[in-house]
């Protein structure tokens, strides 16, 4: 037992250790003007892919940011979470997977709620006009390029001192292309200078048009969405079963929390969930 309890404090101080680096380094980084992995990666060429949190819960969200995702999707147009809840998720553990949020409107509450509380990524949903994707942009960028007011927020204790100077180059701006008025204008939104990626939605694509993928007239729109994107010079995204399958995409939505809890639970009551223990070792409470 003293030898169990002696393996629980070790590991907890690790815990502790690296959170601390973690944080020193995230102030380091946003002192330095770049604070932003997920942009750098994008810039790198890379692909980038986000787990999505739907869940109010801290551990559940700390669980995700620590799980190799390059950022995390909070779903705040299709669930109860509130901002509140929110701004404690992110505070509790910023990184290392960079918080996005897909907002429920373009209203300048929205919009500046979400990058006061630390939010680097803004997913503008149902994009169906350039007014709607301008909007998120005044709100989201500070002047000269946006309207965004200075405000109170979190962002400073989390991404540092120098965030308002450099808060404009790291935070990016997603236009979601979910039915086909949105396609019509796409050109329009992927040609705007601030938005950074464009989102073909792939779910309701179908269902605002009836079609499904492989069915000629579906896929007539993701093509159109992915051309007009890459004439633009900006990020193709979709969801994370397109990563391997079509070519061109770099920005991915992930499984959701709950989802991946399943998944996982399968795994374990199969005997195949990794638990970083010999087969045949059960885990050590307190270290899973």
């Amino acid at each position: 037992m003293n030898r169990i309890g002696g393996w629980s404090r070790a590991f907890t101080r690790i815990v502790l250790m690296v959170l601390v680096v973690f944080s020193a380094s995230l102030v380091q980084a946003a002192d330095a003007g770049q604070f932003n992995t997920v942009k750098q990666k994008l810039a790198d060429g890379l692909q980038v892919v986000g787990g999505t949190v739907t869940s109010a819960d801290i551990d559940i969200y700390c669980a995700m940011a620590g799980a190799g995702f390059d950022f995390l999707w909070i779903e705040m147009q299709h669930s109860p979470l509130t901002y509140a809840q929110v701004a404690a998720m992110i505070r509790a553990c910023p990184g290392p997977a960079i918080p996005f949020i897909r907002v429920p409107t373009d209203s300048e509450g929205d919009i500046q709620k979400a990058v006061d509380i630390g939010a680097l990524g803004v997913m503008v949903p149902m994009v169906d006009t350039v007014d709607k994707i301008r909007n998120a942009i005044s709100y989201a960028k500070y002047p000269p390029i946006g309207k965004r007011s200075q405000g109170g927020g979190q962002y400073g204790a989390i991404w540092g001192r120098s965030y308002r100077e450099f808060a404009n180059d790291n935070i990016i701006i997603v236009a979601m292309i979910e039915s086909p008025a949105g396609v019509e204008i796409v050109d329009q939104v992927a040609a705007l200078e601030q938005v950074d990626v464009v989102f073909v939605a792939s779910s309701d694509l179908g269902s605002f048009t009836g079609r499904r993928q492989g069915d000629p007239q579906y896929e007539a729109l993701v093509t159109r969405i992915k051309d007009a994107t890459q004439a633009a010079g900006k990020i193709v995204a979709g969801p994370s079963a397109w990563k391997d399958t079509r070519e061109g995409y770099r920005f991915f939505q992930g499984p959701s929390d709950a989802a991946l809890i399943r998944s996982g639970a399968r795994l374990s009551l199969e005997g195949s969930a990794e638990t970083g223990q010999p087969r045949g070792v059960a885990p050590i409470e307190g270290q899973e």
